[in-house]
């Protein structure tokens, strides 16, 4: 009986979502739908990349020197077997754009989360507490709005160098990376939950919750957290193309990645050493591969804004 009342209910729970104003709205728009389809190949390829990438840029024995700076299949001097090429380390062009994309989305996606944790608790906090707590987290975040995202980037990457022995650096430059990334973002998601918050905790059903002794982390949690979702996945969103461009900006300025680590901004940044050589494939297309994953998640981003609003509907 539990299993029939389980699959029953997930059946309607599948009938509601196709049922709903965000599915309409989202077979209604071919440009959503492209971009959706983008998104997924690219999240599938990253994924089984292993299997899918012709090549695989990290083992050095398969790679070839004499293979170098070959131009796309295509061109004549191209080879079938290096369909968009190699650079100038006999590395083929699409495998380490394969993997490549698996590093810049593994990098936007972790930093992505870390600020969504960040910033939705210190959002609920300041809300729900509101006095001196709510004024300290709010001065902080507008102290911190008051400079570039990919300056706080820097200085904290700077401060890692400088504190961290120089052994470790191609260690835990990732890890930096994505704290990085992460500490500079949190500030949209905590004073849009703190609004929310502030809306939310004067209602009746939080009131009603305090009345009957339910615990204060309870009701932020299982009352009040559920009502702030909308907004916050669709900042997520929007901020995983951003998270993924500040990677490949601070990789193309030689303070992200390790080199040889080949995410999408690491092979534009070796790629225009050699763009006015005449081999300009090297640093086109990890370009073209950065625009079209940030302009899909974009897209996914636009709508899903104009979907969730209440007021476009």
């Amino acid at each position: 009986m539990n299993n029939k009342s389980e699959t029953s209910s997930i059946k309607v729970s599948y009938q509601k979502f196709f049922d709903s104003d965000v599915w309409y709205s989202f077979t209604k728009s071919p440009v959503t739908i492209v971009s959706a389809i983008v998104t997924f190949l690219f999240f599938f390829v990253t994924i089984f990349a292993s299997f899918i990438a012709p090549h695989d840029p990290f083992d050095l024995a398969s790679i070839d020197l004499m293979d170098a700076s070959l131009p796309p299949a295509w061109f004549a001097e191209g080879e079938t077997r290096f369909l968009l090429g190699t650079d100038d380390q006999g590395r083929d062009i699409l495998s380490t754009i394969i993997y490549g994309s698996r590093i810049s989305l593994f990098v936007g996606f972790v930093s992505v989360l870390f600020s969504l944790v960040l910033g939705v608790g210190l959002g609920l906090i300041s809300g729900y507490v509101g006095g001196r707590l709510d004024a300290f987290i709010m001065r902080v975040a507008d102290v911190q709005l008051s400079f570039p995202a990919i300056l706080i980037a820097l200085l904290i990457d700077g401060l890692a160098r400088s504190l961290l022995p120089r052994e470790l650096h191609d260690e835990v430059a990732l890890y930096v990376l994505v704290f990085a990334i992460g500490i500079s973002g949190w500030v949209q998601y905590a004073r849009t939950v703190r609004g929310q918050t502030l809306v939310e905790k004067g209602k009746e059903y939080v009131q009603a919750a305090r009345v009957i002794g339910i615990r204060q982390w309870t009701i932020l949690l299982r009352h009040i957290l559920p009502n702030v979702t909308g907004p916050v996945l669709v900042i997520a969103t929007i901020h995983l193309a951003i998270a993924i461009i500040t990677e490949a900006t601070l990789s193309f300025l030689g303070v992200g990645v390790p080199p040889t680590t080949p995410s999408l901004g690491t092979l534009i940044r070796v790629g225009n050493d050699f763009l006015f050589s005449g081999e300009w494939w090297i640093t086109i297309f990890p370009g073209i591969a950065l625009v079209l994953l940030v302009l899909a998640v974009n897209l996914l981003g636009d709508w899903l804004r104009d979907a969730l609003n209440p007021k476009l509907r």
